[in-house]
């Protein structure tokens, strides 16, 4: 048997659309594929709307208040909370504290992770990255990687 323990600074820094993303867990590492990645997020941030068709997607809020919408209803999570968007149900969130938010997003089967992987680019520091509006390269890149990924863009980020 392997243990993985990953301590505050282990994992792989990534700048994933606007955020910070740490790989805190890959699903290379065990046999259920279970991936747990960190997400550092400014105010406002926000996913499209998307389907993940084949992987439930799990938030624990660490920080920070989110408001999520999953299948149509808006749910507020905050530090300590955890929230659940099943499969197959069009879901996405919005980071509402002023000082940002931060979760651990937990997936299995490696379709979230592999998109995340895909579009990001290594992180230049363990911050943030500058926030720069998406552009349509930007928009079709991801759309594409997500698609390739089993996960569906249905909309847009919520305003």
């Amino acid at each position: 048997m392997t243990i993985h323990a990953k301590t505050e600074h282990d994992g792989e820094l990534l700048w994933f659309n606007g955020t910070l993303a740490t790989i805190r867990l890959s699903g290379e590492a065990g046999a259920d594929t279970i991936s747990v990645i960190e997400h550092l997020m400014p105010y406002g941030s926000s996913p499209p709307l998307h389907i993940h068709r084949n992987e439930d997607e799990v938030f624990h809020i660490l920080e920070g208040v989110m408001r999520f919408n999953v299948g149509g209803k808006d749910l507020y999570g905050h530090a300590g909370q955890t929230m659940l968007a099943p499969k197959g149900i069009p879901h996405s969130y919005r980071v509402e504290s002023a000082e940002g938010a931060r979760c651990l997003t937990i997936t299995t089967r490696g379709d979230f992770e592999r998109m995340v992987r895909e579009v990001s680019i290594p992180a230049a520091k363990a911050e943030i990255p500058p926030q720069v509006a998406p552009t349509p390269e930007i928009i079709k890149a991801l759309t594409e990687a997500c698609a390739r990924n089993g996960i569906d863009i249905i909309g847009a980020p919520i305003a």
